[in-house]
């Protein structure tokens, strides 16, 4: 070999396959983790915002028209009931047949372990579902009222005078309601807001056995305050049209996304910054 071959070797770099593929790879694994990075934060920040609105109420509703109709009772002449449960024996007391079709606008569950259901020892109150019906349902400034349920009331409030004078307090009631049946404890739990419901049952009062003086019941419409919500023994509980929330649909769809980006931000492989 000449010397002007041999210098010309000692520059001659060898490029294997593998070193033409290693590069391209590291890059396709940075620019994955850059995208899967963006989408975490971008699934972060919608979920947080979707669950903050999630029991907005939905901007258009299909109405069932029975929720036309005004809640319908009947005076009743039916003996005391005993009725166990979770190991207490209540008394019940039905006062009227009584039917509700509503649009649940604020709920607010219980499990008899809390506060002053544990006090009083009421396990029998599952749920308080506040609703409207009618016009006021119907109303289309309805979605500018702010809903909420205390522990034995249903609150409402807004800054916008034209929903305010829409809004009609003998259209709204807030409702306790008692069962030991496992199947409609099990349906009212299933309640969101916007769902249409169907109540048929009893208005009534009730308590422990042995504890006093029983929880009284609203027999109209138009009173408020305190003492104003109706407590229902429930015989069946429907939800007539279910409630769909575009902010409860994007509050699931953000934490599946959020969760697969985390996933996939542990098994791709680690990359040092570089310079």
């Amino acid at each position: 070999m000449s010397p002007a071959a041999a210098g010309d070797a000692r520059h001659v770099r060898f490029v294997t396959p593998l070193g033409v593929s290693a590069q391209p790879r590291a890059y396709l694994a940075r620019m994955l983790r850059t995208m899967n990075k963006a989408v975490m934060v971008a699934s972060a920040l919608t979920l947080l915002v979707a669950f903050w609105n999630r029991n907005d109420l939905p901007g258009a509703i299909d109405f069932n028209p029975r929720l036309e109709d005004e809640p319908r009772q009947r005076e009743i002449h039916t003996p005391p009931l005993v009725v166990p449960y979770a190991g207490v024996d209540y008394r019940v007391e039905p006062l009227y047949d009584y039917e509700l079709y509503g649009l649940v606008v604020s709920y607010r569950q219980h499990d008899g372990e809390s506060s002053m259901h544990r006090w009083s020892n009421d396990h029998l109150n599952m749920a308080d579902v506040c609703v409207v019906w009618s016009d006021t349902a119907f109303s289309p400034t309805l979605p500018k009222l702010d809903f909420w349920n205390g522990i034995f009331t249903c609150n409402v409030q807004t800054r916008d005078s034209v929903a305010w004078s829409n809004f009609r307090m003998n259209q709204l009631s807030n409702n306790h309601l008692i069962s030991a049946n496992p199947f409609v404890r099990d349906r009212v739990a299933e309640v969101r807001i916007g769902d249409q419901i169907h109540i048929r049952g009893s208005l009534a009062r009730y308590g422990a056995v042995g504890n006093g003086g029983l929880r009284g019941t609203s027999t109209t419409r138009e009173d408020s305050g305190d003492g104003a919500c109706e407590t229902i023994l429930v015989d069946s509980f429907e939800i007539l049209v279910p409630g769909f929330s575009l902010w409860r649909a994007a509050m699931w769809a953000s934490l599946v996304i959020l969760i697969g980006t985390l996933a996939v931000h542990f098994v791709l492989p680690y990359q040092p910054y570089r310079d």
